[in-house]
């Protein structure tokens, strides 16, 4: 298999030439196809075979239609670490799209993130602490948000973050 039998936009094989993929890996295979009919997945794999890739790929092609200017995937994670490897990621994958991103956790300044949530990134890749407090203070809005993923949910729950997780989905749509 190669990664032109998953129809996604031609756009997006330069991000997957760049990101140095030739062909995907296993959890690739597998979730690529179910994620891009909209179906809810749970995918596991060991660290380095490209699972971040499997749900960033049907992310970017997803968004490439329709609204523009609005939160319209949030990619949940426990680590700013993890966060900003997403992020990575989504630049790499979806360069050359115009499609935004940001990424929304502690430990830094809040002002860049509520300017990018402001601006309207497209994809959110957020710490949920961080997340829950912007919302509180009415910078964060996820009523349009067509796409969630919980990424390294069995570890942020492990990390005590299971109440915020709850609290974040009483913010995106059913």
């Amino acid at each position: 298999m190669n990664f032109n039998q998953f129809n996604l936009d031609s756009r997006l094989l330069a991000g997957i030439a760049k990101a140095g993929y030739s062909q995907p890996t296993p959890i690739q295979e597998a979730a690529i196809p179910v994620a891009l009919t909209g179906n809810d997945l749970i995918g596991t794999a060991q660290t380095g075979t490209g699972k971040t890739a499997a749900f960033v790929l049907p992310i970017l092609h997803k968004l490439l239609n329709g609204p523009r200017n609005q939160t319209r995937a949030l990619i949940v994670t426990p680590t700013r670490e993890l966060a900003e490897q997403i992020y990575d990621n989504i630049r790499i994958l979806g360069a050359g799209l115009r499609l935004r991103s940001a990424t929304v956790n502690g430990g830094v300044g809040p002002a860049p993130q509520i300017k990018a949530l402001r601006d309207g990134a497209e994809i959110i890749v957020a710490c949920p602490g961080r997340l829950l407090d912007l919302i509180d203070q009415r910078h964060a809005r996820l009523e349009r948000v067509e796409v969630l993923v919980l990424d390294e949910a069995d570890r942020m729950f492990d990390m005590g973050f299971l109440p915020d997780v709850c609290k974040l989905l009483k913010f995106v749509p059913a």
